[in-house]
């Protein structure tokens, strides 16, 4: 079996390479006309130009699995600004698109936190709805939609967890089904389990993102290994191979902080189970150190017998 490793965003081997520059609310609002979308232009112009550096990167590294920042668009979302971040970019998208054709890229979004569907607040839903939309239309304009997933978790409790589960059901289905088709599920180091998640995920036909840190986190006195085929299952009808998600704890005091690189004998165990279940697989590494990590992560697993390092971050087990 292969596993493709990526990494989130920034790729910190090149020079300012950030592709989330960004202006504050508050700061736009402080400024001229002319002055607010020059200062909009620059940054999403940046961004894209730094979206596009990283993705030249993993190609030369053979990188093939990538995050894209959701934080390209600066105010994109903002209801007091609402500006037309497509037209003015149009060719940057593109290219962008095409890179990712081209070389078979694996690429995603992930919302941030406030972007989930179990609140109370019917203004939370409608706001989640509109940054959904925002990551699919960027999609759209690479002209990857289809090619490409939006990862969220389920979102907060309030206290409740059954009922909170109940208004995700009743407000993820207000998603257009389009936007809704390209979204994945992910469990999360805190709330809701493995268990809890890909309950959810079957209930909508939602490929489920298994995160092994935040599992060890918060297990729900779950084992993996009978869990496993339901994950892989959740995949069946999507067109990409199953992808999970994996990073380390700083520290035993810190557990669900991430360590800046990713400790091997850590990862060992989750690697074996799904070595054991023998299908390819993509794995999206999580840790502060990022592209580096991903890439010493590689090395230091190819030095195990029966692990052949067949790419950049690709191993073959």
């Amino acid at each position: 079996m292969d596993i493709r490793f990526g990494y989130v965003a920034t790729a910190l081997s090149l020079w300012e390479a950030s592709p989330a520059k960004t202006l504050t609310f508050t700061r736009w609002k402080q400024l001229s006309p002319e002055e607010r979308k020059e200062k909009l232009y620059t940054a999403t112009d940046t961004n894209l130009t730094n979206t596009l550096r990283a993705l030249y990167y993993n190609i030369a590294h053979g990188i093939q699995v990538y995050r894209m920042s959701s934080s390209i668009v600066p105010l994109a979302t903002h209801p007091e600004v609402k500006w037309d971040f497509l037209t003015p970019f149009e060719d940057k998208f593109k290219e962008i698109g095409d890179l990712v054709k081209k070389h078979k890229l694996r690429v995603s979004f992930h919302p941030n936190q406030f972007t989930l569907f179990t609140s109370q607040k019917s203004h939370v839903t409608e706001n989640a709805i509109i940054d959904m939309v925002y990551h699919y239309q960027m999609l759209e304009a690479m002209g990857i939609e289809k090619q490409a997933t939006i990862n969220i978790h389920v979102g907060g409790v309030y206290g409740d967890k059954q009922t909170a589960l109940e208004r995700f059901d009743q407000n993820f289905v207000k998603l257009d089904t389009a936007v809704r088709e390209q979204v994945t599920l992910e469990n999360d180091d805190k709330t809701y389990t493995v268990m809890e998640t890909l309950d959810v995920c079957e209930r909508h036909g939602v490929p489920f993102v298994l995160d092994y840190h935040h599992y060890k986190a918060n297990t729900g006195d779950e084992g993996l290994e009978g869990i496993l085929p339901r994950v892989y299952k959740t995949w069946e009808k999507s067109s990409f191979q199953p992808k999970f998600h994996l990073s380390s704890p700083k520290s035993e005091k810190a557990y669900r902080s991430h360590a800046d690189y990713v400790d091997a004998e850590f990862a060992m165990p989750f690697i074996k189970l799904l070595q054991s279940h023998g299908e390819d697989a993509d794995i999206m590494i999580e840790a502060k150190a990022k592209d580096k990590a991903a890439l010493k992560l590689v090395e230091d697993l190819s030095a195990v017998r029966g692990f052949k390092r067949i790419g950049g971050a690709t191993l073959r087990i």
